[in-house]
């Protein structure tokens, strides 16, 4: 089995059609450890060249919220009460860290994503 490295786009675009050839491959098979080796290559190869930003945190919470169908009601105990979840997801409340680690343990998002610096569209003063 003679794998080389992906280091041209040419290369890449090889390596993705043999992928589609070997994509069925029996498990235990050298067809299926060539298909292991090669999308550990193109997966490397696809983070240097095509890196994908984290999400804004709002952005985040607003797609999960729409594929777990979870509404404003079920976001209130993450966030606070319903004037709070609808500022927070209108940027007018920036999340705080209690808010990161209620959806960090409640669904199991990302930390490193909802501590991201995101625009409010205005500031909240800080209560006294």
């Amino acid at each position: 089995m003679t794998i080389l490295p992906i280091r041209t786009e040419e290369d890449y675009e090889t390596a993705l059609k043999e992928i589609e050839a070997l994509w069925d491959a029996a498990s235990g098979t050298p067809e299926a450890d060539r298909l292991d080796v090669l999308v550990t290559l193109v997966e490397a190869y696809e983070d240097e060249h095509y890196p994908i930003p984290a999400p804004d945190p709002i952005e985040l919470i607003r797609h999960v919220m729409e594929a777990r169908e979870l509404t404003v009601h079920d976001m209130e105990s993450f966030l606070g009460p319903e004037p709070v979840v609808t500022e927070v997801l209108n940027r007018q409340r920036p999340l705080t860290l209690e808010m990161i680690s209620k959806l960090h343990m409640g669904l199991d998002l990302s930390g490193d994503i909802l501590i991201r610096p995101y625009p409010l569209h205005r500031q909240i003063e800080p209560v006294q």
